[in-house]
């Protein structure tokens, strides 16, 4: 259970750095934020892994970092495309 707490602070941080490095206006809300910063979340560790880096590493995870909020910018890109195609 604290996993998922854990990943959903995690994901909301993330997806507030992810819209901060973004250029532009993102007209998405809070829940929208956290929800894509846990899929960038998600999907930093399944690269992450697909390289073998190690889950637990000791202090401040800086790569763990920079991967899901690249992959978080992604995924706000994607959704503001799809949003705003309709």
């Amino acid at each position: 259970m604290m996993e998922i707490v854990g990943m959903v602070i995690f994901g909301g941080v993330i997806g507030a750095l992810a819209r901060f490095f973004m250029k532009g206006d993102q007209n998405i809300g809070t829940l929208w934020t956290i929800i894509l910063g846990v899929v960038g979340v998600a999907l930093g560790n399944f690269v992450l892994s697909l390289f073998s880096y190690p889950l637990d590493t000791p202090g401040i995870d800086w790569m763990r970092w920079i991967v899901c909020t690249v992959c978080a910018v992604i995924a706000i890109s994607v959704y503001l495309g799809i949003k705003n195609r309709k």
